[in-house]
């Protein structure tokens, strides 16, 4: 997606440990006209897809997820880090955050992740794939099915696409970061999205 790629370009930010900066429009300051456009190109990407919902993981993940949910008219849930003590008969899943070095406790509501669910999902990154195998794990406990996953941007260098695709998942990333070495962005050419 060029448009993407070219802000990341341009206001993404390399740092030292294969860290990519991009606060300034995508998980902390948010571009809404970037992230209508990153969620159109999701609908065109899956567009020959069923699914009924669309789930994410909190936080970067729900504005993305919201735009689809609202471009395609279909429910979003997020996945909470933060089990509430009001949530009944929860699934529950670990995930490692590669980018805080921390291992959360994630939850989702029965309620909300059932076996008629085909579900799409949505992140900002997609580096180890924790998040993904967290999903995969709850989708696995709940009896739903992942129909695809969509991320904005994948870090192809540490692997977590590659392993989702060769265990036969819908992966669509827009944008492909192959190299973050000497805190140069080196980002992969597309022409088509990668299946």
């Amino acid at each position: 997606m060029k448009l993407l790629d070219d802000r990341i370009l341009q206001d993404g930010r390399s740092l030292p440990g294969g860290i990519l900066k991009v606060d300034s429009f995508l998980n902390h300051q948010l571009d809404p006209n970037l992230m209508y456009e990153v969620a159109r190109e999701f609908s065109r990407r899956f567009d020959n897809v069923s699914y009924n919902k669309i789930v994410t993981i909190e936080a970067s993940g729900i504005a993305p997820a919201i735009m689809l949910g609202y471009i395609r008219q279909l429910p979003v849930v997020f996945i909470k880090k933060k089990q509430p003590s009001t949530m009944d008969g929860m699934l529950i899943s670990e995930v490692h955050s590669f980018t805080k070095d921390r291992t959360y406790t994630v939850c989702i509501s029965r309620n909300f992740l059932t076996p008629s669910d085909r579900v799409i999902f949505i992140d900002d990154f997609l580096a180890y794939g924790n998040a993904a195998m967290g999903m995969i794990d709850l989708a696995r406990q709940s009896g739903a099915s992942i129909a695809g996953m969509g991320f904005i941007i994948e870090k192809g260098f540490q692997g977590g696409g590659d392993r989702l695709r060769q265990m036969g998942y819908n992966i669509q990333s827009l944008a492909i970061v192959d190299s973050l070495d000497g805190c140069r962005i080196t980002l992969r050419k597309q022409n088509t999205p990668v299946r």
